[in-house]
């Protein structure tokens, strides 16, 4: 099966949109460097719990305006939590433009959906590709990472509301520069390279497959690289994907959350590169992670959206073709608060 990453340069003709045959795009794993946070405050209790959470709260920077106005919003239908996550290369930028809820010039690199049950036992974390074509309220039809440059947060929110009516509890936007810190607070990190690659980041390094320990900088010049791939943007998700699963692997070992000066140091070293609403404060993410407490690395669950495969729309651009079956199932149940059995039934085995 071929995913739309893979398929970049095999494009329709311009001007068509025309349906590849029976495509459905799914298994791969995306889990943003919130969903780590989240999850080290959810495996620590007590009092220390509340002291991580404060940590998490005052490095974190808030973004005041992360919602569209309530006329349009849908409603609550059970207590299940839905985090809406947006990765970016540029902090500062990110995070003024999410602030201001107005019209900018960014987009988002990486956006997931993270859904968590009201019963709190399991979390399902999906990605969006950020080339589908989606219609954007008030503007048209558009790749839905733009809903961002059009409308700050609050639009890009309205979207997907729109789109799965569903409600976005909580919002997050984290740089990858995150990932340096992150990285050597849990004293290197083992990535399983599947595409060699030498670093433009880092000039006269080279990288075979296979098992590689890297420090900060490495794992920061992992993530962002893009230039050395034939597919480039595309390989460059897969390898933060793949770096996340390390990441995730390492943080819920024992011997990490055995101690607590690493858990505070990874949630330090992340926090500053976080942007959250206002609402997802420390007293809402102790509170979260009491109710996850149980929570381990074989209760996350990560997949994509399947996908109807890659087309062109009528003014040229390289798109995602949605699948709108494949939404409405989603989206009935995360209404239901079944999206555990949707997974099992489309056997998203932990994004295979």
């Amino acid at each position: 099966m071929t995913h739309p990453f893979d398929s970049a340069d095999q494009v329709p003709a311009a001007g068509s949109r025309e349906r590849r045959p029976a495509r459905k795009h799914r298994g791969r794993k995306v889990l943003i460097a919130v969903a780590v946070v989240v999850a080290l405050v959810a495996v620590v209790a007590g009092g220390y719990l509340f002291n991580l959470a404060r940590t998490f709260d005052s490095g974190t920077s808030k973004i005041e305006q992360a919602f569209p106005d309530e006329s349009t919003r849908p409603q609550k239908t059970n207590t299940a939590m839905n985090i809406l996550v947006m990765g970016s290369d540029s902090r500062g930028a990110t995070e003024a433009d999410a602030s201001g809820g107005t019209p900018t010039n960014q987009r988002a690199d990486t956006l997931m959906l993270m859904h968590i049950p009201a019963d709190r036992k399991n979390i399902y974390t999906m990605s969006i590709m950020r080339d589908l074509w989606v219609d954007i309220p008030g503007h048209g039809e558009a790749k839905i990472n733009s809903a961002l440059a059009l409308g700050g947060t609050p639009l890009m929110v309205q979207t997907i509301e729109s789109i799965f009516h569903q409600r976005i509890d909580h919002v997050a936007m984290i740089d990858f520069e995150g990932f340096k810190g992150l990285t050597d607070a849990l004293g290197g990190v083992t990535v399983n390279i599947k595409v060699p690659f030498s670093s433009t980041a880092l000039p006269g390094q080279s990288f075979a497959p296979g098992q590689h320990t890297f420090d900060g900088t490495q794992a920061l010049a992992f993530v962002r690289e893009r230039h050395a791939y034939a597919d480039g943007d595309y390989q460059r998700v897969r390898n933060q994907q793949e770096f996340l699963r390390a990441i995730i692997k390492k943080s819920t070992a024992g011997q990490t959350l055995s101690n607590p000066i690493t858990i505070n140091n990874m949630v330090g070293a992340v926090s500053p590169f976080v942007t959250v609403d206002k609402t997802f404060d420390s007293g809402a993410v102790a509170g979260l992670g009491l109710e996850l407490k149980d929570i381990r690395a074989q209760n996350t669950v990560m997949f994509t959206l399947p996908t109807g495969g890659i087309g062109t729309s009528t003014d040229g651009q390289s798109i995602v073709l949605a699948d709108p079956d494949a939404i409405q199932k989603i989206s009935a149940a995360m209404a239901s608060d079944t999206l555990g059995e949707y997974v099992a039934a489309n056997k998203f085995e932990n994004g295979n």
